[in-house]
């Protein structure tokens, strides 16, 4: 996977420290020829104590960051590591294309999928292409485009959600973002193929739940998915974006896989490498693909009105509440 240039998060700062005495010591080894090999054993032990010691300090805001962070892997990531055989297509066949959201056939093991995911883009050049994966309209008509074919050629669906929110500006509006958002949640209400969704990154808000019905829910480790960002909500909750009213707000808003499968808005949390899925790539979709994989052959198994029957009763059951009186 290739990444840009690392960029360490506020908290990481032990990591840096100790991978770049590492690196010396691998540089030192390399070109002087001396067995170094002791002295990065230790460092290596090092590493690893330190990143345990960040996992069980992770608060709600620091999963944010985490998340967010510029080289984790994204949608493309995944599908070159997954998958074989996969096919972009291109176009919502309305209005023109949006790089924010991909999508196409491909090859899981034996199986033939749709694939549909955010893709944010990592230099800055990619993010504005990609909107920095903030979806338009037509990204979400993209996706009835795919998730038709999908049900016309009986293709299980794989949707990865990563992103801040869907597009908000008065183009966004105009061509319908709303209307866009509601139709492919409805699509995917009945579709009538198994869809597993994962929430790789940030689940924010429309943008996210415009691809997030599924027969099968998970989320990464450390990926959030939210109503709103911590910083709109702490905008409008405190009149204040400051850093402490952020951090309060991540935390009220119950933004992480841990709150989510609490709530049962979500049905499995997949497990990050050490410190962050950002850390190893690879290995991080090589644990999905066996989550996804897991998860998807006992939904082929069943019928097909049962699998609409269980999905529409899934999402109706989210969010129940009761009055008690006396």
């Amino acid at each position: 996977m290739k990444y840009s240039p690392s960029r360490w998060l506020p908290f990481e700062e032990g990591i840096r420290v100790i991978q770049e005495e590492m690196e010396d010591l691998l540089r030192r080894q390399s070109e002087q020829d001396v067995d170094l090999s002791a002295e990065i054993t230790a460092l290596q032990d090092r590493l690893e104590a330190e990143k345990r010691k960040i996992a069980s300090e992770l608060t709600p805001w620091r999963k944010v960051l985490v998340a967010r962070h510029p080289n984790r892997p994204y949608t493309l990531d995944y599908i070159a590591h997954i998958f074989d055989d996969f096919v972009e297509l291109h176009g919502d066949r309305r209005y023109g294309n949006d790089q924010s959201l991909v999508g196409g056939p491909a090859m899981l093991g034996d199986y033939s999928v749709m694939v549909i995911g955010h893709q944010k883009g990592r230099t800055t050049k990619e993010r504005q292409e990609r909107n920095f994966g903030s979806s338009n309209p037509e990204a979400y008509r993209k996706a009835q485009r795919l998730l038709e074919m999908a049900e016309r050629l009986g293709m299980p669906v794989i949707s990865l959600i990563d992103t801040p929110a869907a597009q908000c500006l008065f183009d966004a509006e105009a061509r319908g973002i709303s209307e866009a958002i509601a139709a492919t949640q409805l699509l995917m209400g009945g579709l009538r193929v198994p869809i597993v969704v994962v929430v790789t990154g940030e689940g924010g808000s429309g943008g996210a739940i415009a691809i997030g019905v599924g027969d099968v829910v998970m989320m990464l480790e450390h990926a959030i998915y939210s109503v709103i960002p911590p910083e709109g909500f702490a905008a409008i909750l405190y009149k204040n974006a400051a850093p402490e009213q952020v951090q309060q707000a991540a935390a009220l808003l119950r933004l992480t896989a841990q709150d989510a499968l609490e709530l049962g808005v979500i049905d499995e949390i997949i497990p990050e490498p050490l410190g962050g899925a950002h850390h190893d790539g690879i290995g991080m979709a090589a644990t999905l693909k066996q989550a996804i994989v897991r998860r998807l052959e006992p939904l082929l198994a069943l019928p097909v009105d049962e699998l609409v029957d269980q999905r529409y009763a899934k999402f109706r059951a989210m969010g129940k509440w009761e009055v008690r009186r006396g």
